[in-house]
């Protein structure tokens, strides 16, 4: 889980991508204030369930406290005590949190929370599932069975501009002009050039990004573009996927990556609760520092 998957070697075209499904919730409940040394207990998302569920001693923190549910109706909070109000976000601490969403991501669909977020009692937190429960209720039956996989794309930029300067005359007649004269009164033939070699590249990524959207457009409920990081990724996206179509949507995956070759790289993660399709923003009164 959470880890690169197989994909044979290893900005969202609007037009292609299929629209979003990003729900989101603003909500202000009224919970009571705290000092950061009285702790509390630490939420690592929302499920949908009857049942006091107990996911063993994993929770946060190091000491091995249980993570179990603080139930309200058929929805329910996974939390664990902590002794801490705020939590650093080192490496140990993330993996702890991850690990729980792991955990309860085998049987259950879960709208996961912000690292760090902390209420003071599990009754405070029985308050919130109250205040906001149409809300939380109309979120997990939008993503009941659904799962996020993440998909970025890279591509070797000299390759790719030697490719083109290849494949179009005007690039490839422009560039040896430039290498026999050798002057430097070529200096602006040479802006020209490159000008020209950024538009070809843009052309280029959008090309390939819209193909890779199309082709993984029926096997996916919806997708969502992520900024590209540097000048070699050219796709940074998720997708919102059927839990019972993930395999379907691997094979998928696999067959673009081996149809673009060594022309692109590709880096295949999940799956992963929805992150990048459910923004929870609660303006609560939580465990505040003093």
């Amino acid at each position: 889980m959470a880890t690169a998957r197989p994909v044979g070697k290893s900005r969202r075209s609007t037009e292609a991508a299929k629209e979003d499904l990003h729900v989101r919730i603003s909500e202000t409940p009224d919970v009571p204030e705290t000092s950061p040394g009285e702790g509390g207990r630490y939420v690592y998302g929302i499920v949908e369930t009857k049942e006091h569920l107990n996911f063993g001693k994993i929770g946060i923190g190091g000491a091995g406290e249980p993570v179990y549910t603080v139930n309200h109706q058929d929805i329910a909070a996974v939390v664990s005590k902590t002794p801490v109000a705020i939590f650093d976000p080192t490496r140990e601490n993330a993996l702890a949190h991850e690990h729980v969403i792991e955990t309860v991501m085998k049987n259950h669909t879960i709208i996961p929370m912000s690292f760090g977020t902390v209420f003071r009692t599990d009754d405070d937190i029985r308050q919130v599932l109250k205040s906001i429960y149409l809300s939380l209720k109309d979120v997990l039956n939008q993503m009941a069975g659904k799962l996020e996989f993440g998909l970025k794309v890279n591509w070797d930029r000299d390759q790719i501009i030697e490719e083109l300067q290849q494949q179009d005359e005007e690039l490839r007649r422009f560039h040896h002009e430039i290498v026999r004269k050798q002057l430097q009164s070529t200096y602006f033939a040479r802006m020209q050039l490159g000008r020209m070699i950024d538009k070809a590249l843009g052309e280029r990524s959008t090309q390939y990004v819209r193909e890779i959207y199309e082709a993984l457009r029926n096997v996916c409920v919806a997708s969502r573009d992520n900024q590209p990081i540097g000048d070699k990724m050219i796709m940074n996206a998720a997708f919102l996927v059927e839990r019972d179509r993930e395999t379907e949507f691997d094979a998928v995956v696999n067959k673009i990556a081996k149809k673009y070759g060594k022309r692109l790289k590709f880096k295949y993660t999940g799956p992963w609760p929805p992150y990048n399709f459910v923004n929870i923003r609660l303006k609560l009164e939580r465990l505040s520092p003093d």
